[in-house]
């Protein structure tokens, strides 16, 4: 190859690897502005006025993006045999998501995680942990469910071991018949009465990884390389 040609080659090759890497810089530039907006209607939905929680008209619409962290409000009446453990590790430690079915004044069904609690001493089991008797009405943050399992761990519906909140395998395993699409993370309780042994709620952990300015830059930095390690290796040739 005539060194002209050369020259043309690491050029289109240069040019190349410099519209890749601004390309990502610039993706990674559009994701933050996205995540900040996601963050910021996150902060919004926490903080606002509860509101109902969708009701079975609207569970087809209900979706992550508009939809999860909502702070909404339920009325019904717990059904104490749909009593689900689910192991979790909080900042209290080790133990179990409580969820149980809230059957709520209009006939239809909701899973409310009613919080935490720890693993029962030895030989203690199936403890109601002050499951409230008649109507209630249960606040909290709309969440989605966790089909499947945990990333290391599959559900075992038959042993009745879960290892993440999946609402739909949890109610076909009690036999609950369609329930919303969603759940109920409960806020903390500070009612007069509460029973001691009352799940801890109010533990839900709202985190957004926004490292995408930091990936920006790295992009960046590398495109900028591009054509200074071109100019220098067309020097060094000169």
């Amino acid at each position: 190859m005539r060194p002209t040609a050369r020259a043309i080659a690491a050029g289109t090759l240069a040019l190349l690897f410099f519209c890749i890497f601004a390309g990502l810089g610039t993706w990674q530039v559009e994701r933050r502005v996205w995540k900040l907006a996601l963050i910021d209607r996150v902060e919004h939905r926490v903080h606002s006025p509860p509101v109902g929680a969708p009701p079975p008209a609207e569970w087809p619409q209900v979706k992550t993006a508009s939809h999860e962290y909502r702070h909404v409000q339920a009325t019904g009446t717990f059904l104490p045999a749909s009593q689900t453990r689910v192991q979790a590790l909080t900042e209290l430690g080790p133990g179990f998501w409580l969820l149980a079915a809230l059957r709520l004044t209009d006939g239809s069904i909701v899973l409310v995680n009613r919080g935490f609690i720890a693993a029962d001493p030895p030989g203690v089991t199936n403890s109601p942990h002050g499951l409230p008797s008649g109507r209630v009405t249960v606040t909290g943050l709309l969440r989605m469910p966790e089909p499947q399992g945990s990333f290391l761990r599959r559900n075992d519906p038959k042993a009745d071991r879960w290892y993440s909140r999946d609402v739909q395998a949890i109610a076909a395993a009690r036999g609950l018949g369609i329930v919303a699409p969603y759940f109920i993370d409960a806020e903390r309780s500070a009612a007069a009465g509460e029973a001691a042994d009352a799940p801890v709620g109010g533990l839900t952990v709202i985190a957004f990884h926004n490292n995408h300015l930091i990936y920006a830059i790295t992009w960046y930095t590398l495109a900028l390389m591009i054509p200074v390690a071109l100019w220098f290796a067309l020097r060094d040739r000169k």
